[in-house]
């Protein structure tokens, strides 16, 4: 009866253990900054693990915005790099992070998210039934324009700025990121 026990825990911590894994493994996780991003998890558990967002998380958490970006959503992020984040001109950013420009991180930001879940199949059915452009509202009430060149995916914002989106479709619990190269903003 004893043996019976101990195998009978064995398989159940051996099925627990290996079903955890076997979980893992089918969901379908993209790379971004070094890091897997996992389709379970939100925007912000995610982000906080790419290397390569590093300024937009600190900028995130300085707007005050965390707990927005891990809300339900559903939401869709072009998600600036580091990279592009330093293709601004200099001091721009420590401008922005500094308490007293809090709302003007908060409009900067959030003209990157459109309210939904819009993967790159969508925004592909958007353009080509807008005849080449997709207009697409932003949280932040301003306007970006997405459009194809070749196979790769552009957003230009309402200044004429253009961003290349380099990872498209990587999925989250509370919507989508589509990494970009560029910082898009609103008119002034």
């Amino acid at each position: 009866m004893k043996t019976t026990k101990i195998l009978s825990t064995a398989l159940v911590a051996f099925t627990m253990l290996f079903g955890a894994s076997a979980f893992a493994q089918k969901e379908k996780t993209v790379m971004v900054g070094g890091a897997a991003m996992y389709p379970s998890k939100n925007i912000i558990e995610n982000a906080m693990n790419s290397k390569d967002h590093t300024t937009l998380v600190a900028a995130v958490k300085a707007a005050g915005l965390v707990e927005t970006l891990q809300g339900k959503g559903p939401f869709t992020v072009f998600a600036p790099t580091n990279e592009a984040f330093n293709k601004l001109p200099k001091g721009t950013v420590e401008t922005l992070l500094k308490p007293e420009n809090k709302k003007m991180l908060q409009s900067v930001l959030t003209y990157h998210v459109v309210a939904g879940k819009m993967n790159s199949t969508d925004i592909a059915k958007a353009i080509k039934a807008g005849k080449g452009k997709a207009v697409l509202t932003t949280v932040q009430g301003g306007k970006l324009t997405a459009w194809m060149e070749g196979k790769d995916l552009y957003i230009t914002d309402e200044n004429g700025g253009k961003a290349k989106v380099t990872i498209a479709d990587v999925n989250q619990s509370n919507g989508v990121i589509h990494v970009i190269d560029h910082v898009v903003t609103p008119k002034a």
